[in-house]
């Protein structure tokens, strides 16, 4: 899920472009990973409103284990001042059903299909293109490792600006608000990415 700069410049002369220099994004190290922590797990509890839950945040407790550890996944940082602001990851698995509807897990089989997951920015630093820059990141990263056939996510409407960011980035393919009994109450979407499909890497 994800929540997507001024021109006028600050006291320190910073300007716009200026701003946008300030902020690094690359791809998380051991160390990075309390940074990640804190940023993801101050955001399912501030944004999402639902706190910890183990059957859904495992990966936020073992950010390494789940994204650094396997050759095909991978997790960003976006550092700036040496504080870690925002995140976003990629897994390599597919909606499960349930609680997902069945044909959107068949549409997104595990192995094929890159889940992009976990876009996180502190408020203080949203508004700054960071979302787009990572969703631009993680789908090159996408490309790279090879075997992917599409590029999922879902996100929660009732979290301020992600619904409306991720309709202008990627395709809706269910929103289960129109379910009968509305689902979980969130929206599947599929990003676009050009030059899917290729084999996956082999191993070095």
């Amino acid at each position: 899920m994800a929540v997507v700069a001024g021109v006028e410049a600050d006291v320190r002369g910073r300007t716009e472009g200026d701003e946008r220099d300030a902020y690094m994004v690359r791809t998380a190290s051991e160390a990075d990973v309390p940074g990640a922590r804190a940023v993801m797990l101050d955001t399912v509890y501030r944004d999402l409103r639902s706190g910890y839950v183990p059957r859904w945040h495992a990966d936020i407790i073992d950010p390494a284990g789940a994204y650094l550890e396997p050759e095909r996944c991978t997790l960003l940082v976006v550092e700036r001042d040496g504080e870690i602001v925002a995140t976003g990851a990629v897994r390599d698995r597919g909606p499960a059903a349930p609680p997902n509807p069945q044909w959107v897990a068949d549409r997104f089989p595990s192995g094929s299909t890159a889940q992009l997951c976990r876009i996180y920015v502190r408020p203080e630093h949203r508004r700054h293109g960071l979302a787009r820059r990572l969703v631009r990141e993680l789908c090159d990263f996408v490309v790279r490792a090879g075997g992917y056939e599409r590029v999922y996510l879902h996100t929660d409407p009732s979290v301020p600006g992600a619904e409306a960011f991720w309709r202008a980035t990627a395709e809706e393919v269910c929103d289960e608000r129109a379910l009968p009994g509305g689902g979980q109450g969130i929206v599947h979407f599929e990003v676009p990415v050009a030059g899917l499909g290729r084999p996956a890497a082999a191993p070095a």
